[in-house]
């Protein structure tokens, strides 16, 4: 890979510059090498040697505008807010056509919080500026902290326009159109400026993500191909290609590029439990399995990968293994919902009753309000002869779901097992009221209780 003549420059510079300071020998600098080399170690994140630059550079060159505004800019950079503003009041009376300084003071009003007064800045800038896309840039990132996501579109677009390659602007407007829920748009946009700038690996990559947000998963196949052939190091798009693939149950294909991120990179455990996945979708469970453990292996903290495991053991009906499993999940997670209901249905599986009526109960406490989990868990209760617990159960269950015809039912013949046969009738109304077909609910639960005359008669009522 070649240099070009501006970067080897750069290098020359910056090799000259460090050798300086190791010797201890004051060599010379023009202004711009000295604002490219403080630029650089702001750039990399090492203030202390660009201020040790700027202090040498503002020796040789008093006088520069270009190193004061650098000077300003890491001013800003420390927060040192007022100092730089009375600097730019200065260098305004100088140079009052320098678009530096509109950005400068702009960048002490978005610290400030300032933003509407950041962007008329910017505006100003645009007056006298020979880089306009930056400007437009940063324009728009000024409307995104202002939630203006529409302008900050508009601004995002038009730095593009300048310069098509400025890839924060293109991630940024696919941001803006998806945030406003104009994904179509967005695709449409993509489209365009693929038209113009084909080799784009980033556009077809943004493209592939939005049709897969769309589930057009073929049209999403098609962009994240030519990702991976413009840069066939590009991990993402592998990444997300394979995601395509399984969501079109071509299962060999995506694992072949899950094993493509894993040689670009070290093996993640996201693509180790999708691989584990897509083997298990072919049915073939040695390697589904061998890959679940290596993703637990990868990383021990990823429940998902213990959950994955459970399920597999699930499914094949070795309880007593999911439920190893699911312990493990838990104790990295133990406030996951999803978990503790698989906990309560494995050891509802093993006849283990009390720990199923625990794991329903953490299930609801840790925020799953679907009704099957109430069901479950108060059929748990009902089974334990926890009677007035189970009401106590039901009737927090009809704060969720008041017309409920599962939850009726289950009320009349517990209020019947306990001779509140007022409250049975009106729960039993309820619930032939709201569903007169699934009568049969009481009978399955509460054989006796269906025997009941008054029961009979109820019914009766209800029948057409």
């Amino acid at each position: 890979m070649y240099l070009s003549q501006e970067e080897d420059d750069q290098n020359l510079s910056l090799s000259k510059f460090e050798s300086m300071l190791k010797t201890n020998k004051v060599l010379f600098f023009d202004s711009e090498e000295f604002e490219d080399i403080i630029l650089h170690y702001l750039d990399i994140g090492k203030p202390a040697l660009a201020k040790k630059a700027l202090k040498l550079a503002l020796e040789q060159h008093p006088k520069s505008t270009g190193l004061k505004l650098v000077q300003v800019e890491m001013l800003v950079y420390d927060d040192k807010l007022d100092i730089a503003e009375k600097m730019l009041n200065e260098l305004y009376a100088i140079e009052p056509t320098n678009e530096e300084i509109y950005i400068q003071r702009a960048n002490i009003c978005s610290k400030r919080d300032q933003h509407e007064k950041a962007v008329e800045y910017l505006k100003i800038a645009l007056k006298y500026t020979d880089d306009l896309a930056d400007v437009y840039n940063l324009i728009g990132m000024e409307y995104l902290f202002l939630d203006n996501l529409e302008l900050a579109k508009e601004n995002f677009i038009l730095c593009l326009e300048e310069d098509p390659e400025e890839q924060s602007s293109l991630y940024n407007v696919v941001y803006c159109f998806e945030f406003l829920d104009q994904n179509q748009e967005a695709i449409e946009y993509i489209t365009k400026y693929i038209d113009t700038n084909p080799y784009s690996e980033i556009a077809w990559h943004q493209l592939g993500r939005l049709n897969y947000g769309l589930k057009q998963y073929e049209a999403a196949l098609v962009a994240f191909d030519y990702a991976t052939l413009i840069d066939d190091e590009f991990l993402g798009a592998y990444m997300e290609k394979a995601k395509a693939l399984e969501r079109l149950k071509r299962y060999e294909e995506a694992i072949e590029n899950y094993n493509e991120t894993i040689k670009l990179d070290d093996p993640t455990s996201y693509a180790l439990l999708r691989i584990g996945k897509c083997y298990e979708k072919l049915g073939n469970e040695v390697e589904a399995i061998k890959f679940y453990n290596q993703t637990v292996h990868e990383d021990p903290l990823l429940d998902k990968g213990w959950i994955a495991i459970t399920d597999f053991y699930f499914r094949k009906k070795n309880y007593q293994k999911a439920l190893y499993y699911v312990n493990k999940a838990i104790q990295i997670d133990g406030e996951n919902k999803l978990y503790w209901k698989r906990f309560a249905t494995i050891n509802k599986a093993l006849n283990l009753f009390e720990e199923a009526e625990y794991g329903y109960r953490k299930a609801v406490e840790f925020g799953d309000y679907q009704l099957d989990t109430w069901l479950f868990w108060t059929d748990v209760l009902q089974f334990l002869g926890e009677f007035e617990a189970c009401i106590q159960t039901l009737l927090q269950a009809c704060e969720h779901f008041p017309e409920e015809f599962e939850i009726e039912y289950r009320l009349a013949g517990l209020y019947f097992m306990l001779n509140e046969n007022e409250k049975g009738v009106f729960h039993l109304s309820n619930g032939l009221r709201q569903n007169f077909k699934k009568r049969n609910i009481i009978e399955n639960l509460f054989p006796v209780i269906w025997e009941r005359k008054e029961v009979q008669e109820v019914i009766n009522k209800y029948k057409k």
